[in-house]
């Protein structure tokens, strides 16, 4: 091949290489502008609607006007036991994955499932909830006991179980063998290696996965329309039915109401900004343990 032929087919690679990197940034650019948009209306319309009544009064009835203090301790409230149902569930499968059954079939097939559970509509889980759950409860209780927080709770917890089941098997397994080896050889138990050793150093992914699954379930609206189902009062009571944010977004935004408006975009702006903080936490995290 001639140099004028190298130089011609290095020429048409060039603006092969162009044509994509401009194509790539435009469809970058797309997605992006759609995201911002988003982003700058729920700012906007939400940030007129912020005030001090919004944490100290309680969802109003029709035209009135109100706050969302009830449905954001019912959102605390389950994601809080959400969080701390499924994450001791999620952490010893992940341990149990990456330590005892890496390369095994069992192992893979648990894998598998729980990838098929990562991506599963949240309200087919909702759904799992109200017929495994509910539907009992409400038969052996007379109806006295249905739509609850615990129920909200325990749907939350199936979303939490995969997405810490992942973080902390794929955090263990970029441990490197070695530290395992060298513990084993000075007499560690295998227990005391796996807790003591490997997941300490794999501490910051693992918190990191744990910070992700709670940016997840917070704005989760679907499972709870058939588990918690909501409520306009304060309630404590965890065999009742309770408030959250995203039902209320979800009802409100519905509505023909503006008073109910007003507080769907507060609430969606507080949503996001919790969100935001979470994730940027978890990459803070992650990136100051990758330094270290």
């Amino acid at each position: 091949m001639s140099k004028a032929d190298n130089e011609n087919l290095y020429r048409a690679r060039a603006i092969k290489n162009r044509i994509a990197m401009v194509l790539s940034c435009a469809a970058t650019a797309f997605g992006l502008l759609w995201l911002v948009w988003i982003l700058l209306t729920t700012i906007v319309n939400g940030f007129e609607a912020l005030n001090l009544r919004l944490f100290t009064e309680m969802t109003p009835p029709p035209g009135s006007s109100g706050g969302l203090a009830n449905a954001f301790y019912g959102s605390i409230l389950m994601s809080g036991i959400g969080l701390l149902i499924g994450t001791p569930i999620g952490l010893m499968a992940g341990i149990w994955l990456a330590e005892f059954a890496r390369n095994t079939k069992l192992g893979n097939a648990v894998r598998f499932i729980n990838d098929i559970l990562l991506s599963a509509p949240s309200i087919v889980l909702g759904l799992f909830v109200y017929t495994a759950v509910i539907l009992p409860l409400s038969a052996v209780t007379n109806h006295q006991v249905g739509f609850s927080a615990i129920a909200g709770a325990l749907a939350l917890a199936l979303l939490v179980i995969p997405v810490v089941v992942r973080t902390t098997d794929e955090m263990l397994q970029l441990q490197p063998s070695t530290m395992r080896e060298a513990a084993l050889a000075l007499g560690v138990p295998q227990w005391k290696l796996t807790l003591q050793i490997v997941l300490r150093a794999a501490k910051a992914g693992v918190v990191t996965g744990i910070l992700l699954a709670l940016a997840r379930i917070t704005g989760e609206t679907a499972p709870l329309l058939f588990t918690a189902f909501g409520n306009q009062f304060w309630s404590s009571d965890l065999l009742k039915p309770i408030a959250s944010v995203p039902v209320v977004i979800f009802q409100y935004a519905m509505s023909p109401f503006d008073d109910w408006h007003s507080l769907a975009w507060a609430g969606a702006l507080i949503m996001t900004m919790f969100v935001l903080v979470l994730s940027l936490s978890s990459r803070l995290l992650l990136l100051r343990n990758r330094a270290s």
